[in-house]
């Protein structure tokens, strides 16, 4: 079983993995970037988002970053640009959603006057509605994707690293062949 955290885009692997062991199920997990790492307890790998606390029961293979993104309503003035920086969001309202996987603070920002939404997709619908900005990875602004709402690369903000992880305890020679099929091993090269 692989796991996934929202974003990530496991689909050419898994492709890949289908061609090459059609006799062995590759079933997808959805699994929350809170509780990644909980969840390698119960899955044989995950894409997960860095950082992820590393110890040596865990291998990790960092595989790309995602660039953040800052998500607004369609008529918002921030959409006049076509990128923005950090000091463009100072005196907007920031919102931060409790599955939130970037920690960013934004210098001079205004603080929402309501709590904080459950999950992203909830920040997305509130900014829909003409309250505030969220800044997420650029895969979650797609994921979440509406006509109501925009999104410009935050050129100076921090980026989302994907990596594939899994437990020392749980390689196995399928495994193995998920990890070469990640790394572009074609079917017939050896490690």
């Amino acid at each position: 079983m692989l796991g996934a955290v929202p974003g990530a885009t496991p689909g050419k692997w898994i492709g890949l993995w289908r061609e090459r062991m059609p006799q062995v199920a590759l079933d997808l997990r959805e699994i929350a970037a809170a509780t990644q790492r909980d969840a390698l307890e119960t899955v044989d790998a995950a894409l997960v988002r860095l950082p992820i606390a590393a110890s040596d029961d865990l291998h990790i293979i960092p595989l790309y970053d995602e660039q953040p993104v800052v998500v607004m309503s369609t008529d918002a003035d921030l959409t006049v640009a076509d990128e923005l920086d950090l000091a463009d969001l100072a005196r907007q309202v920031v919102i931060t959603p409790l599955d939130d996987v970037l920690g960013l603070t934004v210098p001079d920002a205004v603080t929402p006057t309501f709590g904080a939404p459950v999950d992203t997709g909830e920040a997305i619908a509130t900014v829909a509605a003409g309250v505030g900005i969220v800044v997420v990875p650029m895969s979650l602004a797609r994921a979440h994707q509406r006509r109501d709402v925009e999104y410009r690369v935050l050129r100076d903000g921090p980026v989302s690293t994907v990596a594939l992880a899994w437990r020392r305890e749980h390689t196995t020679p399928d495994v193995e062949s998920f990890v070469g099929i990640v790394r572009g091993r074609t079917a017939r090269s050896s490690r």
